[in-house]
């Protein structure tokens, strides 16, 4: 009997295997470019690139550099890119979760708080592993992270526990489920990952936010500069703005009477909320304008 039509059925089967391998390893690849280019949009929302490259623009991005004066003392951006000597590319993808999630890095460090993870903990397991797939997707700059410079006994790392233990609950986002999708989307992207509290609302002095007040501004925000109300208070904050003011601002930077936003807030319109969607920049929009007003006038220093 000819062997014939066994060499034939042997060739089609090898034909159909090479075909289905193709496809998995081509489906594969496509769901790993879709997970860089959803992390780089958190990236981009989390503000990542304003802290981790040199301000003036002389590094790399995502490279380190970027100082933050605080009362305690100056923090740098430590170096983000894949480089597994400088920067995290020897990082698990449970370190990398640690640290966002507990403010614990690789080997057990305790971080500073000036890295916000007290907001960066309610960040979805999914939303962190695609920003680490972005992150991871860079190219790796060997350049090593600046000291921070703080004054003692803030330079002592082992004081974070403490600090973590008065100050820190560490947790994912919940939604609300008596408020619509909007408003928890808005929640997630304000409270977590944009993590606008951080900068809007004042601090103790062991730097710990006052939740009492949160987003009605302080007058130590980054860099010792005033950083405004948000708040829907209509006179000390952006109680007068509309949702389509607040929603074009975010978009452009300009705010209702013209003037164009620059410094710190600037870099975040730029690098940030210019990038999200037209539905994100909205629930950004419809949380923030559902805040409690608070009446905190921070519009000049004080002696």
């Amino acid at each position: 009997m000819s062997r014939a039509p066994y060499r034939f059925l042997g060739q089609r089967f090898a034909c159909i295997a090479s075909a289905i391998v193709f496809v998995v390893v081509a489906s594969a690849a496509a769901e790993a470019d879709e997970l860089v280019e959803r992390g780089a949009y958190l990236a981009a929302a989390g503000g990542c690139i304003g802290c981790h490259t040199d301000v003036a623009g002389k590094g790399p991005a995502f490279a380190g550099g970027r100082a933050l004066v605080t009362p305690m003392g100056t923090f740098y951006g430590p170096n983000i890119t894949p480089d597994p000597v400088h920067g995290i590319g020897a990082w698990s993808e449970a370190d990398f979760l640690g640290a966002l999630r507990h403010g614990i890095g690789q080997g057990g460090v305790n971080l500073y708080s000036a890295f916000p993870y007290p907001s960066f903990t309610g960040i979805t397991d999914e939303d962190a592993k695609a920003i680490k797939a972005y992150l991871f997707s860079l190219s790796a700059v060997a350049q090593a992270s600046k000291p921070h410079a703080l004054r003692f006994p803030f330079n002592l790392r082992i004081l974070m526990r403490v600090w973590n233990w008065f100050y820190f609950k560490a947790g994912p986002f919940k939604p609300d489920a008596t408020r619509p999708p909007e408003w928890n989307r808005g929640a997630y992207l304000v409270e977590a990952l944009g993590h606008c509290a951080e900068c809007h609302t004042p601090r103790g002095i062991l730097g710990a936010l006052d939740r009492g007040k949160a987003f009605s501004g302080t007058r130590d925000g980054p860099d010792r500069k005033v950083v405004p109300n948000i708040t829907p208070d209509p006179e000390t904050g952006i109680g007068k703005w509309s949702e389509a003011d607040l929603t074009y601002f975010l978009e452009t930077g300009i705010d209702p009477d013209g003037d164009v936003t620059g410094s710190v807030m600037g870099e975040v319109v730029k690098n940030g909320t210019s990038r999200l969607s037209a539905d994100d920049r909205r629930a950004v929009a419809a949380y923030l304008r559902a805040l409690p007003p608070i009446a905190h006038r921070v519009d000049r220093k004080t002696k």
